[in-house]
């Protein structure tokens, strides 16, 4: 609901532990790849996957990828060195087997030479796609907080996220640091929380990018960039304002204001893709990749008056592969996660991975 208030949220004064045997064995996929972004999972077993600057859509095929791309996005699709934004979200259509619809979140360049943001859809045959339909444009685009998160929900509704750089305020009207519903055609859901004419399921957002449904009870929890710290896991409430630009981390105890259920304190995580795990020892827990923090950190969430609280933080892989952008559970229950080192602003220069976390139980 429009002004949901939940309980006050967690900081890292929760108990940390460290894993004692790892229910999963590490392979690299594919190796030397241009800044991968998002993937996901056809029901053939290809896995689709974006690479941010270069605009290329790219597949993985029988374990291997293909050298030539999917779509290599033209005008107006737009990339600035060292910022933020390019080709971001990727999501497949519930009826990919027969329709074989793609959607990407990109950004562009508009008629004005502004930077924007859109969602598209796309047709693919035989590992290759073109363009099909814009879905919805005109979101604020900037060097920085793009969102770009893409998933399709448990409701076959779209859901896709956009940041807020730069502005002092957060209206309806304004379409940065929001949260978005559609339908898989791209128009409206009559149930949206803002009316039938938004497409806007929550507001207050800094730059979210990640989301992910919890198995069983469909809620769905994203994570947010704080401003220097104080990043966010965010349980996600139809029509609820989770307060940037004023307010972040403990402060957000405010009316009409929906705090975190967790943040980083003084630490930094920036968090992007999160998933949850549904078999093995670490059922139940969410998955959370950092980018400054070079690390996946597995959070336990455990029901508490009918509400999601989260405890119990695990740090994996700690600057073992860098810069971590997405961690995704695929449907044969591996882990999937893509590094951010080579041609990101803060990265190393190190060849980027797809990496598949195989299962041992």
């Amino acid at each position: 609901m429009a002004g949901n208030v939940s309980a006050a949220s967690n900081t890292l004064s929760v108990k940390t532990s460290s894993t004692s045997t790892d229910p999963y064995t590490l392979q690299v996929v594919a190796d030397n790849l241009e800044v991968p972004w998002a993937l996901a999972f056809a029901p053939d077993g290809r896995i689709f996957f974006t690479e941010r600057n270069s605009g290329r859509v790219r597949v993985v095929v029988n374990g291997q990828v293909r050298s030539t791309p999917v779509i290599t996005l033209g005008a107006p699709f737009y990339y600035q060195p060292k910022s933020e934004g390019g080709l971001l979200g990727i999501a497949l259509d519930p009826n990919f087997e027969t329709n074989h619809y793609m959607y990407l979140y990109h950004t562009y360049k508009d008629s004005n030479n502004t930077v924007k943001n859109r969602l598209v859809r796309l047709i693919e045959k035989n590992n290759t796609a073109t363009l099909d339909k814009v879905l919805l444009d005109k979101l604020p685009g900037a060097v920085y907080h793009n969102g770009g998160r893409l998933k399709v929900g448990p409701d076959n509704k779209l859901y896709f996220s956009n940041g807020n750089y730069g502005k002092t305020d957060d209206t309806l009207t304004y379409l940065g640091g929001k949260i978005f519903r559609l339908n898989l055609d791209g128009t409206i859901p009559s149930d949206n929380p803002f009316g039938a004419s938004s497409p806007v399921y929550t507001r207050g957002h800094r730059n979210p990018q990640g989301l992910a449904w919890q198995p069983g009870t469909n809620r769905l929890f994203s994570s947010e960039h704080g401003e220097a710290a104080k990043d966010e896991i965010n349980l996600i409430v139809p029509g609820a304002n989770y307060g940037w630009p004023e307010y972040e981390g403990d402060n957000q105890n405010k009316p009409g204001i929906t705090p975190p259920l967790i943040h980083s304190g003084n630490a930094r995580w920036a968090p992007s893709g999160i998933t949850f795990v549904s078999d093995g020892p670490w059922k139940g827990d969410l998955l959370v990749s950092n980018l400054a923090g070079k690390q996946i950190i597995r959070m336990q969430v455990k029901e508490q008056n009918g509400q999601p609280v989260i405890g119990n933080l695990s740090y994996l892989y700690k600057n073992t592969y860098g810069r971590i952008r997405e961690i995704i559970e695929a449907p044969d229950r591996s882990l999937y996660l893509i590094t951010s080192n080579n041609g990101d602003k803060n990265g190393d220069g190190t060849p980027d991975k797809l990496i598949r976390l195989i299962p041992n139980f």
